[in-house]
């Protein structure tokens, strides 16, 4: 008889859940087993914990019934938390950053993905060398007020722009994105894989930038960018908290088998309506995010501040706001996990911040 040592290990990583902290491996003693999570655009390689851990059964080993409701875009799942329609929701850290600075006490809860993984690309008919081109164009984003558009308009800041001085419009994550660029109704695009692989694939587009990459982000930024993070309203976590922990353990116990996943592996996971009809076209979308997840579940000070200078650059509202960040993040609850996982340095590591020069993981084959 063989042992498969991954199992094994995940074996008693969830008996010590049990002992260690019965109320998260229980389901009986949360305080709200069902729960509906906000997302946009469930299929982008942005969200791909979201899918592994709800396909592979990690919510309900720790007792969850979670609804995931897909949205259009990232301001969608926002309201829909704000409204009361959703619980919790994964999505950008950005928002949890308005949200501070209008008020309103928002927190992430666990870091899914440290790098954007968005990427500039413009038709090929489109003369451009510099954001500073983008001045006239017409740009697709997810949606407006998602992190796709937000990168847009740091690009144009940074480039001595208006956000008047290019038209943004939503054009969707999926098959909608690839046709708005192929039918010429927009010049150039802010979006994520597996379109932009499938726009490649296709000789449609032209990278000009491309922050699936650490170095292109250590260029842009000056290191870690926070992206896809778990956020909810204060006021449910603290009611909340046995169920809170059950969640960010399930989406910790992701990331560390992202970590290890062979590429077939994840692949196989995933529904194939992912692969917009090409699977080999999503094998080398994922083996071009593969450095995007987090490793250690963590926001970092400098990540914080990274994200944070990056919408006041182009943002009014942030510019000069008193935000404190160490509110914007709640790192109990993974480093709670990180310690079940018999794993307790890993969530006070800096996910390498200052080398971007070294290989910073990828998923095995």
């Amino acid at each position: 008889m063989t042992c498969d040592r991954r199992a094994f290990a995940t074996g008693l990583a969830g008996l010590a859940l049990c002992t260690a902290f019965p109320q998260v491996g229980s389901a009986q003693r949360l305080e709200k087993p069902s729960i509906r999570l906000g997302v946009a655009n469930k299929s982008h390689l942005y969200y791909l914990p979201v899918t592994l851990a709800e396909r592979r059964g990690y919510f309900k080993d720790y007792g969850l019934n979670v609804s995931i409701v897909d949205f259009e875009g990232g301001s969608q799942s926002l309201d829909a938390l704000l409204g009361g329609s959703v619980d919790l929701v994964t999505g950008a850290y950005e928002h949890v950053l308005h949200m501070q600075a209008k008020g309103q006490d928002i927190r992430a809860l666990i870091e899914l993905g440290r790098f954007p993984g968005i990427v500039l690309a413009v038709r090929k008919d489109r003369r451009y060398k510099s954001p500073a081109d983008l001045k006239g164009m017409k740009i697709g984003v997810t949606a407006p007020g998602s992190s796709s558009h937000f990168f847009v308009l740091y690009l144009m800041a940074k480039a001595g722009l208006r956000p008047t001085e290019a038209t943004i419009v939503g054009v969707g994550g999926g098959a909608a994105a690839v046709e708005a660029m192929k039918n010429g109704e927009v010049d150039a695009t802010a979006n994520f894989d597996p379109v932009i692989t499938r726009l490649e694939q296709d000789g449609i587009i032209r990278i000009v930038t491309d922050t699936r990459f650490p170095r292109v982000n250590y260029e842009i930024f000056g290191g870690a960018n926070p992206a896809a993070v778990l956020y909810a309203k204060q006021d449910f976590i603290a009611a909340n908290p046995n169920t809170v922990q059950a969640l960010v353990t399930a989406f910790y116990k992701t990331l560390k088998w992202i970590a290890t996943a062979t590429t077939d592996e994840v692949v196989d996971t995933v529904p194939p309506d992912y692969f917009l009809g090409d699977r080999d076209i999503y094998v080398k979308s994922l083996r071009s995010n593969l450095l995007i997840y987090s490793k250690t579940g963590v926001v970092t000070p400098q990540g914080m501040n990274s994200a944070l200078n990056m919408l006041a650059r182009f943002d009014p509202e942030l510019e000069g706001a008193k935000i404190d960040l160490q509110k914007t993040f709640d790192d109990r609850f993974v480093k709670r996990a990180a310690v079940l996982f018999d794993d307790p340095n890993n969530a006070t590591l800096e996910n390498d911040d200052r080398r971007p020069e070294v290989d910073l993981g990828t998923t095995q084959d």
